[in-house]
């Protein structure tokens, strides 16, 4: 059974960026891919970033019991289905997810072990201009997840490991988060 670990981060927070790191850097790990009901982005990917489909066939999803966690997040639902889950860690040592802080929770209360990393930014002046690098996002929508990414940090309070992802030190945070994950699969 593989270890799970998770990446949050407020929007623009580097999630991505850090889980790609990782997967290259442990053999036999993997991305667990969630669920989704937002719209691709032009850089995502099907079946790679995500799982995209209809916020009707989500609801229809969650009714059937087939979410281990999932929340509804600045307009879509996001979400961890459980047999998906269940595949990546029978057949990787480690596994890697982005998820935010209600989702997290739910793992949690679902009894799913897990380790847990929290992203910080260095401030929200810094988080803005990362989420406006982007793209393809409206002045309100960053107004909006900057109000989130507050509250977000502040329930980020019992992760596992809180690490500030410092502007142009990616590489520092990827090498710390490696030094924790690197012992608990030798252990494995």
């Amino acid at each position: 059974m593989g270890l799970f670990v998770i990446i949050s981060s407020p929007s623009g927070g580097g999630k991505d960026s850090v889980i790609n790191a990782l997967l290259k850097r442990f053999a036999n790990s993997a991305r667990l891919v969630t669920t989704t009901s937002r719209p691709l982005r032009p850089s995502n990917v099907e079946g790679k970033d995500y799982y995209f489909i209809s916020q009707d066939e989500f609801v229809k999803k969650i009714k059937a019991g087939d979410f281990a966690e999932y929340n509804f997040y600045a307009e879509n639902y996001y979400g961890t289905q459980t047999k998906h889950l269940a595949e990546a860690l029978k057949k990787y040592d480690l596994v890697l997810t982005q998820i935010e802080v209600n989702g997290k929770h739910n793992l949690d209360k679902a009894g799913i072990p897990n380790l847990s990393v929290f992203l910080l930014p260095e401030n929200l002046e810094i988080l803005k201009k990362r989420i406006e690098k982007r793209g393809g996002i409206t002045a309100e929508l960053i107004k909006e997840r900057l109000a989130i990414a507050q509250k977000e940090i502040l329930a980020s309070a019992d992760y596992d490991y809180k690490i500030i992802n410092a502007e142009g030190k990616l590489n520092e945070t990827i090498d710390k988060i490696a030094q924790i994950i690197e012992p608990l699969i030798d252990k494995k």
